[in-house]
């Protein structure tokens, strides 16, 4: 029993720590985006004053840049919220969901945003969206099953 105890903390520490190093890419995402359409806006307002025909079309240009980081800002937003919402580490899974560790014949996943490699002790994890195609074909199996994603067949070894 104890064996078994230490196996469900180290799984919980492990999705805890997952969680944690996802919400500081996903930060730093919001961060950068945030900085951008600062800087762009800065840079609209500096020309104020300029010869206005000459300068409008670049302000038009900022204006456009700004949008587009604002974008970018929202969507980041919006996957540190999906990421605040994540269910307890502690809840046990039989078939992958949102927040679970899928550990594959060939990588480990954790289901959470699409944020690619995840580096967390020493171990390579590839975060995944719960609406991606892959997340999709994995969605209803189990421990010891296979699923097949783009002519590949996968096993899930295990689920945490």
């Amino acid at each position: 029993m104890v064996a078994k105890s230490s196996s469900a903390k180290h799984r919980v520490a492990l999705k805890q720590e997952l969680l944690a190093e996802c919400r500081r890419l996903q930060q730093q995402k919001v961060d950068t985006a945030r900085q951008a359409m600062l800087d762009v806006q800065e840079s609209a307002n500096e020309s104020q004053g300029a010869i206005e025909d000459k300068f409008e079309s670049f302000r038009e240009a900022c204006q456009i840049q700004r949008d587009l980081y604002a974008r970018q800002l929202d969507e980041a937003l919006s996957g540190l919220q999906v990421l605040q919402r994540l269910p307890d580490a502690h809840t046990p899974r039989n078939q992958p969901g949102l927040g679970s560790v899928v550990v594959t014949d060939s990588q480990t996943y954790y289901i959470s945003l699409s944020l690619g490699e995840v580096k967390v002790g020493g171990q390579t994890y590839c975060a995944i969206s719960a609406f991606s195609p892959l997340y999709l074909a994995m969605a209803k199996t189990q421990v010891g099953e296979t699923f097949s994603f783009r002519g590949k067949t996968h096993r899930i070894q295990e689920i945490l």
